[in-house]
């Protein structure tokens, strides 16, 4: 069994660096010396309880995210509040975050604020909570939008279809890039695109995301969705533009 310092040591550098900072730049936002964190990242000490739950809610994460071995899994991918502020200052496009996360109703505020106008949740992290959090990220003057799994009947989320920004469709499942298309996901597509035509509500974008790229965007548009999430297909490409533009075309 991998050491507990080490899978902290693995993921607080993952953390770190997916969110572009330096080990100097992370202690002085948890108010410790960048050696502090050299022996965490080097798996020679781990920090105590009350520092733990610090580092996840600066990364929004949570607690069983930082101490879970990944090592055996597609790779993990996670952006945090700092990615956030400094993506706000220079994008141009509205900024959707989409939480991977249990309690997203504890990081809606944050991530708003961070300069994220699009947020959306899973459907699995707050079920009958799912209308009051809707409520919360709308409160923020934020559209607020609906996750599925692909092993979540649809069904579930037709109750809140009257009130939600917009939906998302996983074609994968969430947490992790690379995985392939899931093809029965078009059929989920359609099946919301169904339900919204008939409570009136057309016009509520559709998210799919998960395997997404060229060689099938002109399908996943023709069962309906209207905002294709391309990660590895773009980042892993030759030209990411001319993958982002194929997309488009299609």
């Amino acid at each position: 069994m991998t050491d507990l310092k080490q899978i902290f040591a693995a993921n607080l550098q993952t953390l770190r660096q997916a969110n572009g900072l330096t080990q100097t730049e992370l202690g002085e936002k948890l108010n410790y010396s960048d050696k502090a964190v050299s022996k965490w990242e080097r798996g020679e000490s781990i920090p105590d309880a009350a520092v733990l739950k610090e580092i996840g809610s600066l990364f929004g994460v949570t607690l069983d995210n930082l101490l879970s071995d990944h090592t055996n899994e597609t790779e993990p991918y996670s952006y945090g509040f700092p990615v956030v502020e400094a993506m706000a200052k220079k994008a141009l496009k509205p900024l959707d975050a989409h939480l991977m996360i249990v309690h997203p109703e504890k990081y809606v505020e944050r991530f708003a604020k961070a300069g994220a106008t699009w947020i959306s949740f899973h459907y699995e992290a707050a079920r009958e909570q799912s209308a009051d959090i809707i409520q919360q990220i709308q409160d923020l003057g934020v559209k607020a939008g609906i996750v599925i799994n692909p092993d979540c009947p649809v069904e579930a989320i037709f109750p809140l279809l009257p009130k939600v920004d917009y939906v998302v469709i996983m074609s994968v499942f969430a947490g992790f890039g690379g995985q392939k298309f899931i093809p029965e996901s078009l059929d989920r597509v359609r099946a919301v695109k169904a339900r919204l035509a008939q409570i009136g509500r057309p016009e509520v974008p559709v998210e799919i995301d998960g395997g997404v790229g060229p060689g099938n965007a002109a399908e996943v548009k023709a069962a309906g969705a209207t905002i294709l999430v391309a990660g590895s297909s773009v980042f892993k490409a030759e030209d990411p533009v001319q993958a982002i533009e194929q997309m488009r075309k299609a």
